[in-house]
C-alpha cells in the first residue's frame, strides 16, 4: 500500500502544467545554482509560539507595566513606529485594540511593509509592499525575492540542522538514505576529484557521443530508451504514467510534447528580442561539450547544429495559451495508432523498455496531449541527419546531469543563468544547494523529518474547519449566480462538496515500514553523489511504472510537505496543502483570524476555485473530463472570463504585456479565492463576534484583511525574471495578483473608499465566481 504514496519530485515534475495548478510558479525552471530559490539561511528555531507574557496579565496596572516594556523594546527592535502602540493604549478607553505579544509584532510587520505616503485606491500593491521593497533589496544570486522564498529559506535552515545533527540516529532507512544522499551532495572535494570521468563514463556506455568523440550511428533508437526511459531526460516528448482524464480511477500512459532546454519556445523564435540569452545558450552548451572532451571549434559548429533543431522544435511546440482546453488536446489511441501517427519512434518498443518489467502489446491504450506536435516531431526527425539528433538525444542527458558534476560544470551554468535571470554569481551556500537537491529526491523521508520537529498537529484541524468555512462561502455565492442555471449551480455545489482535501503530510510518512517500503530498491551512498543522482532517475522510472496496473491513489501527493505551496489536481478533485504554507504569515494560530482569512484563507479558496476554472470546470464531481455544464452557463461563463482575459492582458512589465489566456485560470483562482475567504470571514464574525483590531495600522480589520492577503505578494525580481515569468507562467505578477484581483473586488473598494474611476476602481468589475 506504501508504495502506491509515492509521489517523487521527479515524477511530479513530468506532468504537464495543465495537470495541476499550483498556488505560485514551481521552482523548478531555474536550475539548482540557485539553489532553488532558497534564501539566506535564519534561526533554525523559528517556529516560537507567540510570547504570553501580555495575555496572560491579569490586573490594568500589570499591563500598563508590561506594556510599556514591550514598546520600549520593539522600538528599538523594529523602529520608531511601534512607541505608537503606547500612545495608542491611552487612547483606547473601550479597550478594542489587541495588545498581545504577538498582535505587537505582527502590526509591527505589517507596518514595516506599507508604504503609507501611497495612496491605497492609487495603486494598493505599493501601498501595501512599498516599504517591504525598499527593506528587501534581491539578495545575490537571486532572480526573484518573495515571501514564499523566504519561509522556504526558514524551512531549509530546519532540515539543514535535523540532518546535520551530531545526535542523528533514526531508525527508518528511508530516513538515513536521506541523510547519506545530502552528505554525499556535501563532499565538494570527493566531487571535484570525479571531475567530468562519471559522466564520460555514462556517455561512452550509452554508445559515445560525437562531440566528444565516437558514436553509435544505428543506434537512435537505443539511446532514445536509454537517455529518456533509464535517466528521464525528456528529448522530443515526456512520457509518464497518470490518471486516466476521462476516466479518473484507471492510470494510462500518457505521451505530451517536450524536448526544449530554454524556459519557453519564444525564446527561441523571437530571436531579437534573445539574442543575449541565445548566445549565452549556445556558449554553454560548447563549454560543457568541451568540459566533456569535444574540440572547441567543432563542439561549436556541431552544438549551434543542435540550437538549430531546438529551434525547429520550439516552432511546432504549442504555445501554453492555446493549450487550456483540456476536451481538444485530449487523444485516447492504442500504441498501433501511436504508431501510424508518428511513425519515426518504435513506440512499442520504446514503451516496453520504459515501463519494464511490464507487458505491453499494441492495442495497450495512450493518452495523447499533443497529437499534432507528436506527427510533426515524428517527420522532423525522419528528416533530421543521424549525428545531430544523436549530439541532441545527449545533449539532453548531459543538461540533466551536469550539475551533479565539479566546480566547473556549475560556474559555466552560472554564467547562463546570470543572462537568462538576471542573476549575479551566485553566493548560495552549497548545504542550501544540497537540501533542495534532496528535497527532489528523497522529499518524503525528509518531510518526515520535518513534520516530526516543526507541525503543529493542532493546526491540521484549524485549517479544516477554515477550508469548511470557505467551501461554504464559495456554495453559497454560486446561490447568487444570476448567469448559472439551475441544473448547473447543483452540480457545482455537488462537485464542490466533493472536493477532496488533504493537509500537512501524507500520513504514511510517520510510519517507518510505509515509508521505508516507499524507497524500497533505491540505493544511495555517502560517496558518490553523481552515481546516486542515477540512481535515483531509474528508481523512479520503475516507480512509474509500476502505476500503470493500479487504480490512481487519491492520498498520493505530488508536493513534498516542507514545500510553500499549494495545489489542485483536477482528475482527484482534491486540494492539497503542505505544512510548508501552514505558518505565517500565511496562517498563525496568534494572528487576527482577519489575517488568517486573508492569508491561509484566500489559498484555500484559491485551490477551492480552481475546480471551477476554465480547466477545471472541465471535470466532474468525480474527476472526470466530460461535459456536465448546460450550454446556457456554458457561454455565460465564458463571457465573464473573456473580461478576464481583456483585463489582466492590458497589464505590463517593462513594456512587456501580460498574457491574459495563459493567466486566465490563475486569474479566475485569485479573484474566487478572495471573495471566497472574505465571505468566510464575514461569516465567522457574525458567529463570533468583532475582534479587536491591531494597533498602530490605523486599518479596520475587514482592511486588515486586504492588507494581509495583499502583503503575501510582495516582491522583487530582476527584469529577465520578469520577462521568463511573462513567457512561461500560469500566473499574473505578484503586482497585478493584487491589483487585478482587488480592483474587481466590490467588498475591497466598499472598505477603502475608493472613488468611481479610480485605478483600484474603474468601475467594471471582472467577476465569474
Amino acid at each position: 500500500m506504501a508504495r502506491m504514496n509515492v509521489a517523487l519530485q521527479e515524477l511530479g515534475h513530468a506532468m504537464p502544467d495543465y495537470k495541476r495548478a499550483t498556488l505560485q510558479e514551481d521552482e523548478a525552471p531555474e536550475p539548482t545554482g540557485d539553489g532553488s530559490a532558497s534564501p539566506d539561511s535564519v534561526e533554525v528555531g523559528f517556529r516560537k509560539g507567540p510570547g504570553p507574557l501580555l495575555s496572560r496579565l491579569a490586573s490594568r496596572s500589570q499591563l500598563e507595566l508590561a506594556l510599556s516594556a514591550v514598546a520600549v523594546t520593539l522600538a528599538l527592535l523594529l523602529g520608531a513606529a511601534v512607541v505608537a502602540l503606547a500612545v495608542q493604549y491611552s487612547r483606547d478607553p473601550s479597550r478594542s485594540t489587541c495588545l498581545t505579544d504577538a498582535c505587537v509584532r505582527v502590526a509591527s510587520k505589517i507596518l514595516e511593509a506599507l508604504d503609507p505616503a501611497t495612496d491605497p485606491c492609487q495603486d494598493f500593491y505599493q501601498y501595501s509592499c512599498g516599504g517591504w521593497i525598499r527593506r528587501n533589496p534581491l539578495p545575490t544570486g537571486r532572480s526573484k525575492w518573495s515571501t514564499f522564498n523566504s519561509i522556504w529559506d526558514q524551512n531549509q535552515a530546519i532540515m539543514k540542522h535535523l540532518l546535520e545533527n551530531a545526535s542523528f540516529n533514526s531508525s527508518s532507512e528511508a530516513e538515513r538514505k536521506t541523510q547519506r544522499y545530502y552528505l554525499s551532495c556535501l563532499k565538494e572535494q570527493r566531487i571535484e576529484e570525479l571531475g567530468a570521468q562519471p559522466l564520460v563514463e555514462l556517455i561512452d556506455k550509452i554508445g559515445g557521443w560525437n562531440v566528444s568523440g565516437s558514436w553509435n550511428q544505428s543506434g537512435f533508437m537505443e539511446v532514445l530508451k536509454v537517455v529518456s526511459g533509464t535517466y528521464r531526460a525528456t528529448p522530443f516528448f515526456t512520457v509518464y504514467v497518470g490518471a486516466d482524464s476521462k476516466s479518473s480511477n484507471s492510470n494510462v500512459i500518457q505521451v505530451d510534447q517536450s524536448g526544449l532546454f530554454l524556459p519557453s519556445r519564444d525564446y527561441y523564435l523571437n530571436r531579437t528580442a534573445n539574442e543575449r540569452v541565445l548566445a549565452a545558450y549556445l556558449d554553454y552548451m560548447v563549454e560543457l561539450g568541451t568540459l566533456l572532451g569535444g574540440a572547441k571549434e567543432p563542439t561549436r559548429l556541431q552544438m549551434q547544429q543542435v540550437l538549430d533543431f531546438e529551434t525547429l522544435l520550439a516552432n511546432i511546440t504549442v504555445p501554453q495559451a492555446e493549450r487550456r482546453d483540456d476536451e481538444k488536446i485530449y487523444h485516447k489511441m492504442s500504441i498501433a495508432e501511436l504508431q501510424v501517427l508518428a511513425p519515426a519512434i518504435d513506440w512499442l518498443d520504446y514503451l516496453s523498455y520504459s515501463l519494464a518489467p511490464l507487458e505491453l502489446a499494441e492495442t495497450e491504450p495512450v493518452v495523447v496531449y499533443g497529437d499534432a506536435y507528436l506527427q510533426q516531431v515524428s517527420d522532423l526527425i525522419n528528416s533530421t541527419d543521424k549525428s545531430v539528433l544523436n549530439n541532441y538525444l545527449i545533449w539532453n542527458l548531459v543538461q540533466k546531469t551536469a550539475s551533479s558534476l565539479d566546480q566547473r560544470f556549475e560556474t559555466a551554468q552560472e554564467r547562463l543563468l546570470e543572462t537568462l535571470y538576471g542573476t549575479r554569481k551566485s553566493c548560495t551556500p552549497r548545504w542550501q544547494t544540497c537540501i533542495s537537491n534532496t528535497d527532489d529526491t528523497l522529499g518524503f523521508a525528509l518531510g518526515s523529518l520535518f513534520v516530526k520537529a516543526t507541525f503543529d498537529r493542532d493546526s491540521k484541524a484549524i485549517a479544516e474547519e477554515m477550508i469548511s468555512e470557505i467551501r461554504t462561502a464559495f456554495e453559497g455565492s454560486l446561490d447568487q449566480l444570476d448567469w448559472m442555471d439551475e441544473t448547473t449551480r447543483q452540480a457545482a455545489k455537488e462537485k464542490a462538496d466533493a472536493i477532496y482535501d488533504m493537509i500537512g503530510f501524507p500520513d504514511f510518512i510517520l510510519d517507518n515500514k510505509e515509508l521505508d517500503d516507499v524507497y524500497d530498491g533505491y540505493e544511495v551512498s555517502e560517496d558518490s553523489f553523481f552515481q546516486n543522482m542515477l540512481n535515483f532517475y531509474n528508481f523512479s522510472a520503475k516507480v512509474m511504472a509500476d502505476q500503470l496496473r493500479k487504480p490512481p491513489n487519491r492520498d498520493q501527493w505530488s508536493m513534498t510537505p516542507q514545500t510553500v505551496n499549494a495545489y489542485y489536481l483536477p482528475t482527484k478533485n482534491g486540494i492539497v496543502f503542505p505544512a510548508g504554507i501552514l505558518q505565517a504569515p500565511f496562517y498563525a494560530r496568534s494572528h487576527p483570524k482577519a489575517l488568517n482569512f486573508g492569508g491561509i484563507g484566500v489559498v484555500m479558496g484559491h485551490e477551492l476555485t480552481h475546480a471551477f476554472d476554465d480547466q477545471g470546470r472541465e471535470y466532474d464531481k468525480e474527476g472526470n473530463l466530460r461535459p456536465w455544464w448546460q450550454n446556457s452557463s456554458l457561454e455565460a461563463f465564458k463571457n465573464r472570463t473573456a473580461c478576464m482575459t481583456e483585463q489582466y492582458g492590458r497589464y505590463t512589465v517593462h513594456r512587456e504585456k501580460v498574457n491574459g489566456r495563459q493567466t486566465l485560470g490563475e486569474n479566475i483562482a485569485d479573484n474566487g479565492g478572495l471573495k471566497a475567504a472574505y465571505n468566510a470571514y464575514k461569516s465567522w464574525l457574525q458567529k463570533n463576534g468583532d475582534e479587536k483590531r491591531l494597533p498602530a495600522l490605523g486599518l479596520t480589520n475587514h482592511q486588515l484583511f486586504f492588507v494581509g492577503f495583499a502583503q503575501v505578494w510582495c516582491s522583487v525580481r530582476t527584469p529577465e525574471s520578469s520577462h521568463e515569468g511573462l513567457v512561461t507562467d500560469p500566473h499574473s505578477p505578484d503586482k497585478y495578483r493584487v491589483i487585478g484581483t482587488l480592483s474587481n473586488s466590490r467588498d475591497f473598494v466598499e472598505h477603502f473608499g475608493c472613488p468611481l474611476g479610480s485605478p483600484m476602481n474603474p468601475g467594471r468589475h471582472c467577476e465569474v465566481w
